[in-house]
């Protein structure tokens, strides 16, 4: 071949690449974009998926069909299944819509490449630009949402219309180039409607394409445009499709490596299943896939493109009709191909690990990431209060025999409060919504309120030693008044912990009528103080600590009531 042959090669080979790279870029702006204007509707839907397997399956294929990529709602699936927030059962039905949820890639693909392509990628081109002008004038956040999605969707176009265009270019004629091209590709083609290495060659190269590129989208875009190009025949086509669908595995297979036994065989379940689907169809497409060409021929006369596309989709629904009746069958297939040493029997995948709520893997979905940062802040909440509760009853019960527990709960909450932090940290960084702004920017305070409450609660304990050292008890009347302040703060929690959890406004008055309360009686405390310190009735030491402990208590329901106006900063009154 000449030099001006192999300049064209490589000139439209950069054009390719860089087709490819606009449709990766579009494809995730307009995922990203869709996942932060549906993020708070996406952990409903996830939560809908205990349900039934049909729930899963339909919740899978709606996440993947918004994100636009099964590699994500699987890495997804295996964060949630490490952290226990879902089980080995509801996982599986969830990966299983997943595969139907990504065929939607290959009707875009089929959409630009048929008849009228470049009226249509035109049309989306320009579609981009609008969506750029809305990114680049408009003010309001929505609007710079609708904005990115326009130009993510315009951009997956361009890329196709790239990738299809330069493709034509290079085949079109009988020039060496052409000639040469159309050849090579002949010669992978031939004889790959029997049994022979063709057929291994085509599967492999789906499915190593797709491992490296990490899309199963991208080459199934590739294949499209190769075909429509008369590149690689359908029956070729078909091979290559069903390679990618295991090349897509990989994605959640390195996701899984360090993290719990289940969250590794939820990636071995994507595996198999996929694995078993393609066992299930390459077989009929080795022995009848010339009937299988013709009959998709006779769909869609003359459009190759679109018979990819309905192959992709019929391939992955039929697989999930046939397997969604073994999924208690493939989660015992994963149990023991991912053996556990800690444990003896798997209960079919029931029991699951919970060593990291917090998984960075919920830092691709910001909502449900958001979500279960508030789970674990409520957590510490109730071991801080809990920690306050054991120092009181310590401190009236003049018996520190629980110490061991209150001190093994304040490293926990230290712990918690380290972790959560970082993971805040961690969650900032990416581009969320600002709703979920505002509340990571809250909690980072809520996590200090509450860490500062363990630190009163400490408080409390040395106030207990020093009354057991120094032998000193408190009065009968000072115990009536510390245990009707401990009812105020109780009932001021307990109000705090529900509007906390669940971003409820609703309790704003109990809380506000409590922390009345708390501060009236701080006020009732340091009275009878000082009008029982005159009387001669209060030793120094133990009305010493009978003033520290109302300040105490009473800041404790300062923290709280801090905690209860954060939520204020991202919750609608209105709602």
């Amino acid at each position: 071949m000449s030099i001006e042959g192999v300049l064209q090669i490589v000139s439209a080979l950069f054009y390719v690449l860089g087709g490819i790279t606009v449709f990766m870029i579009g494809m995730d702006i307009l995922g990203a974009n869709l996942e932060k204007a549906a993020g708070s509707k996406m952990r409903h839907l996830i939560g809908k998926a205990t349900k039934n397997k049909f729930v899963g399956i339909a919740t899978g294929t709606a996440i993947t069909a918004i994100i636009q990529s099964s590699s994500a709602t699987t890495v997804m699936v295996v964060g949630f299944v490490n952290i226990g927030m879902m089980t080995l059962i509801q996982a599986t039905s969830i990966i299983m819509g997943a595969n139907i949820g990504t065929t939607i890639t290959a009707f875009l693909s089929a959409l630009s490449m048929g008849g009228a392509e470049l009226e249509i990628s035109a049309v989306f081109a320009f579609i981009a630009f609008v969506g750029l002008m809305m990114t680049l004038f408009s003010k309001q956040e929505k609007t710079k949402r609708i904005g990115f999605m326009l130009a993510g969707l315009g951009m997956v176009f361009i890329g196709l219309y790239t990738m299809s265009f330069t493709v034509s270019g290079l085949t079109e004629g009988d020039g060496e180039v052409a000639q040469a091209i159309k050849g090579m590709f002949a010669a992978i083609g031939n004889g790959a409607d029997t049994l022979t290495w063709q057929i291994l060659v085509l599967f492999l190269l789906g499915l190593v394409l797709t491992g490296i590129m990490q899309s199963s989208s991208a080459i199934t875009a590739i294949v499209i445009t190769l075909a429509s190009e008369g590149l690689i025949s359908l029956h070729m086509a078909l091979f290559i499709v069903l390679g990618t669908n295991i090349g897509t595995c990989f994605t959640a297979v390195i996701s899984s490596i360090g993290t719990s036994v289940n969250a590794r065989r939820a990636a071995c379940i994507h595996l198999c299943f996929n694995i078993i689907g393609c066992v299930i169809f390459a077989i009929p497409t080795i022995i009848w896939g010339g009937d299988i060409a013709r009959l998709l021929e006779s769909w869609m006369p003359g459009n190759v493109t679109w018979q990819i596309a309905i192959f992709h989709l019929f391939f992955n629904v039929t697989n999930t009709v046939i397997l969604m009746w073994f999924i208690p069958q493939l989660v015992k297939l994963a149990c023991f191909l991912v053996r556990d040493k800690s444990e003896h029997k798997a209960e079919q995948g029931e029991e699951t690990e919970n060593d990291e709520i917090l998984d960075n893997r919920l830092l691709k979905t910001p909502a449900i990431a958001v979500g279960q940062a508030r789970k674990e802040i409520v957590k510490m909440g109730q071991l801080a209060f809990s920690n306050y509760k054991l120092a009181l009853e310590m401190l009236l019960g003049n018996n520190l025999g629980k110490k061991s527990v209150f001190e093994e709960n304040e490293k926990h909450i230290d712990d918690l409060n380290r972790y959560i932090t970082q993971f805040l940290v961690k969650l900032s960084s990416e581009d969320i919504a600002e709703i979920d702004e505002r509340k990571v920017s809250s909690f980072y305070h809520v996590a200090s309120d509450i860490e500062r409450i363990g630190d009163y609660a400490e408080n409390i304990v040395e106030y207990a030693e020093e009354m057991i050292k120094a032998e000193a008890k408190f009065s009968d009347h000072a115990v009536e008044e510390i245990t009707e302040m401990d009812g105020y703060i109780t009932e001021l929690y307990k109000n705090v912990e529900m509007a906390f959890a669940n971003h409820n406004l609703s309790y704003t008055q109990n809380i506000e009528n409590a922390e009345n309360e708390v501060d009236r009686m701080c006020f009732k405390m340091k009275e009878a103080h000082i009008r029982r310190t005159n009387e001669g009735r209060c030793s120094s030491q133990a009305g010493s600590v009978y003033l520290q402990l109302a300040v105490n208590m009473e800041r404790i329901g300062d923290h709280m009531n801090n905690i209860a106006n954060s939520i204020k900063t991202y919750v609608d009154p209105a709602e």
